[in-house]
């Protein structure tokens, strides 16, 4: 038996939806499936407005057009990301300054953020990645300082959170400026295809809805607030088909089964995998105290890229399918003569040695650990 990397998980009621949204006769975006994902969304985890998109590029892509990138404007954020981060900014003439990660975990080394900083930073955008909260607590105080966008990629992340020193647990998305999250069929949540955008400071939502009409008022002129609408801004075809809708809604409606499952396993990897790891001088995930688990992915750390390899080989010749993760974007090649020349010695170290295991709701998790212990 094959065990690929990802299987993306059917609730049986997909396709159920997707055919009543085309017998409504509504299928091009913001209907019933739309407005029940959202709204389910905002009410659970408490953003301020959510929207969704064709994609979390998308959703990026529009968090810069809010924010009003302009060419050379700098925007932080960590080089182990994948290239959504970087080009959502670099399309409007952003230059990316990029942050190391830190030594415990792959998101951004929030201590090295500040320093960073200068008068053409516009916005920090953190990632966090695997689901696991960076130090929201950190970055919002030094952007509040420096009168900077917090815009969190929580591509990753859905139904996970954050403990801040208040006490206050807040989900993910909910804690910067506007927050992009992913529904692709790698997520814990998805929807093939899909992403949406948090809105979390008020003066963004009205524009918002109209960057995500194509730069029309088009929404407002359905709810009844202006007689005829027209073109008034900036904008895209950022709003996705009510058939992705529908689909989205099926895996909302089974979002806690999911994430119990999900969590199960994730467990299961560490238990079993703790011992073998000290063995073998590999590092196992770490879960910061202000963070939560959303078991979006469970990764290795090993000491040397030849020593991953291995285990990619040796996995592969029991026909498992295990994946490094993200290049550096600060030395790839369209960014290295463009990167400041600072080295990002943690950056390259999980690019390097990182290794993710497969992880989906139907996963034979126990051929997946004895064949790394074999």
């Amino acid at each position: 038996m094959n065990i690929p990397f990802n299987k993306p998980y059917l609730t049986g009621k997909e396709t159920h939806y997707m055919y009543d949204a085309v017998q409504t006769g509504k299928i091009s975006g913001n209907g019933k499936y739309t407005q029940l994902c959202q709204n389910f969304l905002k009410e659970k985890y408490g953003f301020g407005k959510c929207l969704l998109t064709t994609s979390c590029t998308d959703a990026l892509e529009m968090a810069a057009i809010l924010i009003n990138i302009e060419p050379g404007d700098e925007i932080i954020m960590p080089s182990y990301t994948f290239v959504s981060t970087a080009n959502a900014f670099i399309l409007r003439g952003a230059k990316i300054i990029f942050a190391d990660s830190r030594k415990d975990h792959p998101g951004i080394d929030e201590d090295s953020i500040e320093a960073l900083i200068s008068a053409k930073t516009k916005a920090i955008v953190p990632v966090h990645y695997a689901g696991v909260a960076c130090n929201m607590d950190k970055i919002m105080d030094i952007a509040q300082r420096h009168n900077l966008f917090v815009i969190e990629d929580a591509a990753q992340a859905i139904d996970s959170f954050y403990t801040g020193k208040d006490g206050k647990k807040r989900a993910l998305g909910s804690i910067g400026h506007l927050a992009a999250f992913s529904f692709h069929e790698t997520k814990n949540i998805i929807s093939g295809e899909g992403g949406m955008l948090a809105i979390n400071d008020n003066q963004f939502i009205e524009r918002a809805e109209i960057i995500w009409e194509k730069g029309t008022n088009r929404s407002s002129f359905f709810r009844g607030e202006v007689d005829k609408y027209g073109w008034v801004d900036m904008g895209s075809s950022f709003l996705p088909s009510e058939i992705i809708a529908a689909f989205l809604w099926a895996q909302l409606e089974n979002l806690q089964m999911i994430q119990e499952r999900r969590l199960k396993l994730w467990n299961i990897y560490l238990t079993e995998l703790d011992d073998w790891a000290k063995e073998n001088s590999v590092s196992l995930p770490v879960i910061p105290s202000f963070a939560s688990n959303n078991a979006h992915m469970f990764y290795l750390v090993f000491k040397d890229i030849t020593s991953r390899d291995k285990i990619i080989a040796q996995l592969k010749s029991k026909n498992i399918l295990s994946v490094f993760h993200y290049l550096s974007l600060h030395s790839s090649k369209f960014y290295a003569n463009k990167h400041d020349g600072r080295n990002l010695p943690e950056t390259d170290r999980y690019s390097e040695c990182l290794l993710r295991l497969p992880m989906f709701y139907e996963l034979d998790i126990d051929k997946v650990i004895d064949a790394i212990k074999s």
